[in-house]
């Protein structure tokens, strides 16, 4: 694979409060194509450039904003990669072609600052990193879409470790291999589901087969739309 590059350059600009910008993305040429939106704005400064987030965060650095995109080499989910960064403490702005709404959906429930289209004006790209960068929401429609999602859905309040069951399960894992791969004994899985049933039903959200658990976590994102079959 080519190597990574690093971003470095002045950060020193009279009277001016630069922002330092992190990139996560692995196509070099997009983030080439970042670097030359910045390079005429004194204030914002792409200095750090990284495939995955662990390579970002392995770096000693102190960065104002990561921009990051959702669709990454390694696999890993949005909802993990803004996770880690917010426990870094930085703040995560999304940069993506938007193609795919459970990607964008699980990164805006995560708690993103907004999310801009790769597609977008480079001006409108270049507003919304300074607004991100200072600690502002950047409202666009994919954004909204996204963390607004169907406002006739009740959130139910499922913890970390029940959504995963959650997921698992009605993804179409029997109850056993849902224990095995959580790490955790059947009857708490079991368990876990009667919980689940139960604050769904709550909602006014029913859920008593595991097709309905499938319709519920595709409808709270915590699993992705079906794809439809491609047209003949």
């Amino acid at each position: 694979m080519t190597q990574v590059p690093r971003f470095q350059g002045s950060t020193e600009h009279e009277n001016i409060a630069v922002r330092r910008i992190g990139l996560v993305e692995d196509h070099e040429s997009v983030a080439l194509g970042l670097q030359a939106m910045l390079t005429d704005e004194p204030d914002l400064e792409l200095v750090s450039f990284a495939a995955t987030v662990g390579e970002l965060l392995d770096r000693p650095q102190t960065l104002d904003l990561v921009v990051l995109d959702l669709r990454l080499g390694d696999g890993s989910s949005p909802r993990s990669n803004v996770e880690q960064l917010h426990a870094a403490g930085a703040r995560v702005l999304v940069y993506t072609g938007a193609e795919n709404a459970f990607l964008v959906r699980s990164a805006a429930r995560a708690g993103v600052l907004g999310v801009v289209r790769k597609s977008a004006p480079a001006s409108a790209i270049v507003s919304a990193i300074r607004r991100a960068a200072s600690g502002g929401q950047v409202v666009t429609t994919d954004w909204a879409a996204a963390i607004d999602g169907d406002p006739q859905l009740p959130d139910v309040g499922l913890s970390p470790r029940q959504r995963e069951v959650l997921a698992l399960y009605a993804s179409g894992e029997k109850a056993g291999r849902v224990a095995r791969l959580a790490g955790l004994s059947e009857q708490t899985v079991n368990d876990y589901l009667v919980r689940i049933r139960n604050k769904y039903a709550e909602a006014g959200r029913p859920a008593p087969t595991k097709t309905d658990l499938y319709k519920r976590a595709v409808e709270d994102g915590w699993l992705p739309m079906p794809e439809l079959p491609p047209r003949e």
